[in-house]
């Protein structure tokens, strides 16, 4: 099983329940994000009921890192409805991931304005 794809959709899926509505937008986007990583759907419904600890990210590579907060803030803003506990939540991943905390209110300005390379490069720049 894919231990980085499933770290990844247990974060999403604590972002998720943050704001105590797991909306069917978001369970969607985490849904497709297992298809496409070929993750079984049998797996994320586990992690639904039983999400796991967080733990550390030291293991992951710059580009896996910027994945898993770049999903972050998409699926933080995927409901148009952004709360202070999911704001919270992605600065503590971000700062986890080893970025500056204030990268979640960037990306969440401007997150669709770029090229997710271009992002990505202002990113490990700026705020690391």
């Amino acid at each position: 099983m894919d231990i980085i794809t499933r770290k990844q959709l247990n974060i999403l899926i604590q972002l998720a329940v943050s704001d105590k509505h797991f909306s069917s937008l978001e369970r969607e986007k985490i849904f497709e994000i297992a298809r496409i990583r070929k993750f079984p759907a049998e797996s994320v419904k586990e992690l639904i009921l039983n999400p796991e600890p967080i733990g550390s990210f030291g293991a992951l590579s710059d580009n896996q890192k910027f994945e898993y907060l770049y999903a972050c803030i998409d699926l933080m803003l995927i409901d148009k409805k952004i709360f202070e506990t999911e704001i919270t939540f992605c600065r503590d991943i971000a700062y986890k991931l080893g970025f500056k905390r204030a990268v979640v209110d960037f990306l969440q300005d401007e997150i669709y304005k770029h090229d997710k390379e271009d992002l990505k490069s202002m990113i490990l720049r700026e705020y690391t």
